[in-house]
């Protein structure tokens, strides 16, 4: 092939529509309601033919329509406006400033392997990339300074097609990034920034690309450099595809050369935020960095660092962490681990469960939990569900103190919200529900809307999406080889006066797409009742390696093909952040059926709450949280089995029972002006109750408060004068593991407490041996409360009793138990390290809790 010389075409843009070029780059646009209708106002058609892309809209634009935009003041006053407004929002204080004003020098670097902005940049597979693109949009939105880092995809995620049996296939269209609301970065000599990574036997060059998230740049890794071989410009190609050596390719791509990316343009983040394990790489690379900067060894590097980190996991199983083994890890990172001062099993026992276990894979999620300070699940069951998976870590702690806390899961509300249901909100509650999402007296006088009018913007929006699934329907149908006289039928199907259900997501077996089906008689009769007739939207994919999803995708769609249904049930194919749109504004109820407790949160029902929609689910991830009989409708009561058939089948019933006696009936309740006014409450109810709370504005604000801000004053100040506290927190956590084996409590008195009153209290008095150690070095606690059957005190009191003498390394400790209330209770002692610059107990888990037969054979040996 001949040598190619490479150039761009520009758009020519006359300077009058100068505005065009920022507003098509900076993605603010895709939640800016003005700025969307502005693009649309050019050429509707042309919109939709870029699959929702200004920047390639605008480059195709004919000349001559640019001509009649150039004079038509109309368009220009809107431009404008647009214009006028991104620059307000670019410009005005954010909540932090407000907030924290003296939260000081502070920069966070969210690593993801996915995002998802929107349509036209396929660079996510589902939840995870959604949620990492909601998150930064509320950064935005509160002004934090921060940064996000991922992987740019040359093929992005799959495309969805079905075929005639109703099998999933898979396309994979390449990306043109140079038509895409992206920019090349470019070093201080003009060229390409690019970032070199060592892999086995050559030297990979990374180019580095930017989109504009509001105030938020998102800088995107990619390897498909001219340099490279064709193989390693395919480390970058597709989203989670590939072997398990691409995997690890992937991942080093992203965590080391994301940080080394970050170095090149001057950026020194404070805090690093690992949305899943998949960037964990980074925290072994950013401890390199600290050791060479600062001349210290790395378990003094990782100290420092690791409190300026923060880990994400989204998985409620073993089995969904990416785990890489020894032979691939020494592959890749062998001559690397040396660069820390590591042998290869040092370095491989950095994500272990048990680092001596030498056949044990390498564990990007425990390597993430090994150089952070906090790790959290995402939502409130999610973490009860990881501090199980995490009690080998945590031996000895009961599960409520193992260090696993939880910020739930929103969702980025201007993203999804229709522009009626926008305008609907203006107009009776105010702005301050876009500018503030989390305020609940501003949601609470949704209640104040006229119930004729909402229900007007429901019904809209509900005709909107049956409009554009029988056209989308039309074009699937046509595509698989349909009749032209199939195609033309799929425009009679589905109603616009009936229940539409949307269930829609990512087809894994534990999402039980089909329970729906488990008695497809009774199904049938619930969608063709005469008189309340229902009907059903679904979309969704299964991973390309997954049989068991698309056996799913197949079972539906030949329910789907029968005559009696098919006119109340159809598939859309292909699902993407357009697609989800249309359903979250348009269908009535949102239908979740996972297994719990496998949904870690789950976020599709979440964008139904501002658009009126009301969701009826498990009780799993985030809706056992928000689940009140006002706003919606559970199935079951948060029951878990070890049989799955038994659940199936008692879940599907209840899920029949619910929708017949609870949602079909309310819904078709009307009064005499055809207006369904328990249901317009209880819309009213989801919307007022859920809106403020299950939104990313909330979620970044916690995050802010809870990790980002304390993480980055931990980390400045460990790492401050060369790591000096560093240092001496490093060698406490040496000097205590070294001797806590030592430590054990001898005697309690008294031995057999007494009957006490409630009000009253009892004096406690125990002997502990610390060894080598001293009162400095730990926290001795008396620990009590009403004990439950089996013994165990299931909401304990903890109460630090203090030292009073010792002999030798034996010290008395003094407490008191407080008798609030009546009833059985029971109480102990136990040992904990203590450090003030620690977080504890996730840095050192140990924990010493009195042994009742060495007290009592103490007590028998005193007796004698």
């Amino acid at each position: 092939m001949p040598s190619l010389f490479p150039y761009r075409v520009l758009p020519a843009i006359p300077s009058t529509l100068g505005p065009l070029s920022e507003l098509t780059m900076n993605l603010r646009w895709s939640w800016d309601h003005d700025t969307i209708s502005l693009f649309r106002r050019m050429d509707r058609d042309a919109w939709e033919r870029s699959g929702h892309n200004p920047r390639l809209m605008l480059g195709n634009m004919d000349q001559g329509r640019l001509e009649e935009l150039e004079i038509d003041e109309a368009f220009l006053a809107h431009m404008r406006r647009a214009y006028a407004s991104l620059q307000e929002y670019l410009q005005a204080p954010g909540w932090l400033a407000r907030r924290h004003p003296n939260a000081g020098e502070i920069r966070i670097a969210y690593f993801s392997a996915e995002f998802g902005l929107t349509e036209c940049i396929p660079n996510y597979a589902g939840g995870l990339g959604i949620l990492a693109g909601d998150h930064l949009k509320s950064a935005s939105d509160l002004g934090l300074p921060l940064v996000g880092v991922g992987l740019l995809y040359q093929t992005g995620y799959f495309q969805q097609y079905l075929n005639a049996d109703g099998w999933q296939q898979e396309t994979y269209p390449l990306n043109d990034f140079y038509n895409l609301p992206l920019e090349p970065v470019n070093g201080a000599d003009g060229a390409p920034l690019a970032i070199l990574l060592d892999f086995p036997g050559r030297e990979v060059k990374v180019h580095v690309w930017v989109a504009r998230i509001g105030r938020i740049p998102l800088y995107l890794l990619d390897t498909n450099v001219d340099v490279n071989t064709p193989r390693d410009r395919g480390i970058t190609g597709a989203l989670y595809g590939g072997d398990n050596e691409t995997r690890i390719e992937q991942e080093i791509v992203l965590g080391i050369g994301g940080l080394r990316a970050l170095t090149a343009l001057g950026l020194d983040p404070t805090v690093c935020h690992m949305n899943e394990g998949h960037s964990a790489f980074l925290g072994v690379e950013r401890a390199r960095l600290f050791m060479e900067a600062n001349k210290v060894d790395y378990h003094v590097a990782r100290q420092a660092t690791a409190a300026g980190n923060v880990f994400t996991t989204h998985t409620p199983v073993e089995a969904g962490f990416d785990r890489f083994d020894a032979g691939l890890v020494q592959r890749y990172l062998g001559d690397y681990s040396g660069r820390l001062g590591l042998n290869f099993d040092q370095f491989m026992a950095l994500g272990r469960n048990n680092g001596a276990d030498h056949g044990e894979p390498l564990n990007m999620a425990v390597l993430a939990a090994r150089h952070s300070s906090c790790c959290n699940g995402v939502s409130k069951l999610h973490a009860e569900v990881t501090r199980r998976m995490a009690r080998n870590t945590w031996r000895g702690f009961p599960d409520s103190e193992i260090p696993i806390g939880y910020v739930t899961n929103g969702v980025h509300t201007r993203s999804w919200i229709s522009q009626e249901m926008s305008g609907l909100l203006d107009r009776y509650i105010g702005p301050r529900w876009a500018e503030d999402p989390t305020d609940m007296a501003v949601w609470n006088r949704v209640h104040d809307i006229p119930d004729e009018e909402l229900w007007s913007v429901r019904q809209r929006r509900r005709e909107r999406l049956i409009s554009w699934a029988r056209q989308r329907l039309s074009v699937q149908l046509r595509a698989r080889g349909a009749s032209e006289q199939e195609a033309t039928r799929a425009q009679s199907v589905l109603n616009a006066e009936t229940l539409t259900i949307g269930f829609a997501r990512r087809f894994a077996t534990y999402k039980r797409a089909t329970l729906i089906l488990r008695d497809p008689a009774r199904l049938k009769r619930l969608l063709n009742d005469p008189n309340r007739p229902v009907q059903i939207v679904v979309a969704g994919k299964a991973h390309p390696a997954d049989h068991d999803g698309k056996e799913i995708i197949r079972q539906l769609l030949q329910f789907i093909r029968d005559a009696e249904v098919r006119r109340r049930v159809v598939f859309i194919e292909n699902y993407d952040m357009s697609v989800a749109r249309y359903l979250v504004q348009g269908v009535d109820l949102w239908l979740n059926t996972p297994r719990r407790p496998m949904e870690a949160s789950g976020t599709s029902g979440m964008k139904l709450l501002a658009n009126g929609g009301l969701n009826c689910s498990i009780l799993d991830g985030w809706w056992a949280e928000a689940y009140d009989q006002e706003v919606g409708w559970a199935i079951g009561k948060g029951e878990e089995y070890t049989d799955f058939d038994y659940q199936d089948r008692v879940e599907s019933e209840m899920l029949y029972h619910v929708l017949e006696n609870d949602v079909v009936p309310l819904f078709y309740e009307r009064d005499s002006e055809d207006v369904p006014r328990r249901w317009i409450a209880r819309m009213k109810f989801s919307m007022a109750m859920l809106s403020p709370l299950f939104n990313t504005n909330r979620m970044v604000a916690q995050y802010a408060e809870r990790f980002y801000l304390p993480s980055a004053k931990r980390h400045t100040e460990l790492a401050a004068e060369h790591a000096a506290r560093a240092r001496g927190l490093m060698e406490w956590r040496w000097r205590v593991r070294g001797n806590w084996p030592q430590v054990n409590v001898q005697r309690i008195l008294p031995a057999m407490p007494k009957d006490l009153a409630v009000g009253g209290s009892m004096e406690v008095t125990a002997e502990v041996k610390l060894g080598a150690l001293t009162p400095s070095d730990v926290h001795v606690e008396l620990y009590y409360g009403h004990m439950d059957p089996a013994g165990g005190i299931p909401i304990a009191n903890k109460t630090l009793m203090d030292p009073d003498g010792n002999r030798g390394d034996v010290y008395t400790y003094t407490g008191r138990v407080a008798c609030a209330d009546s009833g059985q209770c029971g109480f102990t002692v136990r040992v904990l390290p203590w450090h003030a610059d620690a977080v504890l107990p996730y840095e050192v888990p140990l924990i010493a809790w009195a042994d009742t037969a060495v007290d009592r054979a103490r007590q028998e040996t005193d007796a004698k």
